[in-house]
């Protein structure tokens, strides 16, 4: 019943998440601009690098979110070790290898401490990635060798 109520909020938020940062991405020139009107003149000095930069990390994070959405439909249906899932976990890790890349540029131009948090979070993440993708493969592997046992 826990489980079951967590799943579903969980899909919920990663459904939402995916939406909002689709709508992030589009709004982002004009998000851009007030930010630079309105905090801070580094956003209207820079602003071509940093919608390209921002919009790209956009871009990574919709396709992560993505990727988990993917792997919670498995989760929906009990069947959570399965090579779709490993390959999401791949394409995630790579993708925050991406996102460490443009905010390290960014560094280059505009060091903020949220940058270099932005760089750690998502090295850790990547790293994390490509160590579970190891560990669900390794279990797939135990599964079909406990089901041709069986």
């Amino acid at each position: 019943m826990y489980g079951e109520k967590l799943i579903r909020m969980t899909k919920l938020m990663l459904d939402g998440m995916f939406y909002c940062g689709i709508a992030v991405i589009v709004t982002l020139p004009l998000s851009l601009r007030y930010a630079g009107r309105h905090y801070s003149r580094a956003f209207q000095e820079y602003y071509v690098l940093m919608l390209l930069i921002f919009a790209a990390a956009g871009a990574c994070g919709i396709v992560i979110v993505g990727e988990l959405r993917k792997m919670m439909r498995t989760v929906e249906q009990k069947n959570c070790f399965v090579s779709e899932n490993v390959k999401s976990l791949e394409v995630m890790g790579i993708t925050s290898a991406v996102i460490v890349a443009l905010f390290f540029v960014k560094c280059f131009f505009l060091p903020t401490p949220a940058t270099f948090i932005i760089v750690l979070t998502f090295f850790i993440a990547g790293l994390f990635s490509g160590v579970l993708s190891f560990v669900f493969r390794e279990a797939i592997r135990y599964k079909e060798e406990n089901d041709l046992t069986i």
